[in-house]
């Protein structure tokens, strides 16, 4: 880009914009921020706070206005609206075609299927009555997914009958009316690859292994205990799965290991992650401020990690009620501790509030001392 541009507008106010723009502020830019009510998490911290959402034509060309280039939190704003800011001239990054790719699960995974990358079969599902031909196809358990919208566990159902294929069927069509099943995977471990690109330079952070606790990140270890060869293959196919999309800007591909160690793509992220959060407190170079030097396509930073180990845990709520850390001075004991409290107003039971990471030497001990903060955590 010849430009210089100094005015981001985020597409979202969530935590992740919130981490983002905290990065942007410090390289001196200014943010723009447009989610459905003010004062979200990332839009308390501008004057540039627009209220509304991407189905608004004047919205979003007043929240254009304000921006020299935008990006976005969430993958799951229509790519027809990005297209709408790109027809009024705004660079969007990641492209309204990129996301048109990735939105999509079933697209997603044709895409990379036609890249020869690996990934677990799968077969869309038209009607309620193809059980019998999904079974042929995947065998049994498989999942059944929303080709779009789905996160954390939703959108999702294992299948191991045909009467929960039904009931399960009817469930997920309300949440999208479009499906596909996908082959149950067998695996040892949950992978991540952040990988960041612009238009000169592609770096991946280091392959990270995530936990899960009902179908939401909870922990991330990094760097993943697993062979060097796996690391290097997770590696390769991460920058393979991102160019296959013409991916600009960070993307989190996660992946299982399987049991005869195999690597097989579980879907994309056009955005930062969960999966590096810990990146903020852990390598030279955090994922948040990867994001903004590679929408701005300027030159990247160190994506390597500073201590041997890190951990990161979310913090899930714990109550429903008022989102505020109720114990700073007990959780704030551990000297070592990094601790990040999104400003969320509400809390909710499972909902992401915040995190906590602590690096080190000794893994063993950086992940009980972790452990031990989170249960005492009150959000």
């Amino acid at each position: 880009m010849e430009k210089e541009f100094s005015r981001i507008g985020i597409l979202g106010g969530g935590q992740l914009a919130k981490m983002s723009a905290y990065y942007a502020f410090r390289l001196g830019l200014d943010i723009s921020i447009l989610e459905k009510s003010l004062n979200s998490p990332a839009g308390m911290m501008t004057k540039n706070d627009f209220e509304g959402w991407v189905n608004d034509d004047k919205i979003m060309t007043e929240f254009a206005a304000s921006c020299d280039i935008i990006t976005l939190e969430s993958e799951f704003i229509d790519s027809n609206r990005l297209l709408f800011l790109e027809k009024l001239g705004k660079i969007v990054l990641p492209t309204s075609k990129t996301i048109s790719l990735i939105q999509d699960k079933y697209i997603q995974k044709s895409v990379l299927k036609k890249a020869n990358l690996p990934l677990p079969d799968f077969t869309e599902v038209i009607s309620i009555d193809e059980y019998s031909n999904t079974v042929e196809r995947l065998g049994l358990p498989f999942v059944l997914k929303s080709k779009k919208l789905g996160y954390d566990g939703y959108g999702n159902a294992v299948i191991r009958n045909e009467s929960e294929f039904k009931e399960s069927y009817n469930i997920l069509i309300k949440r999208h009316n479009s499906l596909y099943a996908e082959k149950f995977v067998n695996f040892t471990k949950e992978l991540a690859v952040l990988v960041v690109k612009n238009s000169f330079q592609t770096l991946t952070y280091p392959v990270v292994e995530t936990i899960q606790e009902n179908n939401i990140c909870k922990k991330v270890i990094a760097p993943a205990n697993i062979d060097v060869e796996i690391m290097n293959e997770a590696k390769k196919i991460a920058i393979e799965s991102i160019n296959a999309v013409e991916g600009h800007g960070i993307f989190a591909v996660e992946m299982f290991l399987t049991n005869d160690k195999q690597i097989l793509i579980n879907e994309l992220a056009p955005r930062p992650h969960n999966s590096g959060h810990y990146t903020m407190d852990a390598c030279v170079t955090s994922q948040f401020e990867n994001h903004i030097r590679a929408v701005l396509d300027l030159p990247l930073g160190d994506t390597s990690l500073i201590y041997p180990y890190a951990v990161m845990i979310n913090l899930l709520g714990k109550k429903n009620g008022k989102g505020n850390l109720e114990n700073y001075s007990e959780v704030l004991k551990e000297p070592d501790l990094h601790l990040h409290i999104y400003a969320k107003a509400d809390s909710r039971l499972g909902r992401k509030m915040g995190h906590i990471t602590i690096t080190g030497n000794d893994l063993e001990d950086i992940l009980n001392r972790a452990e031990k903060i989170e249960k005492i955590a009150m959000i």
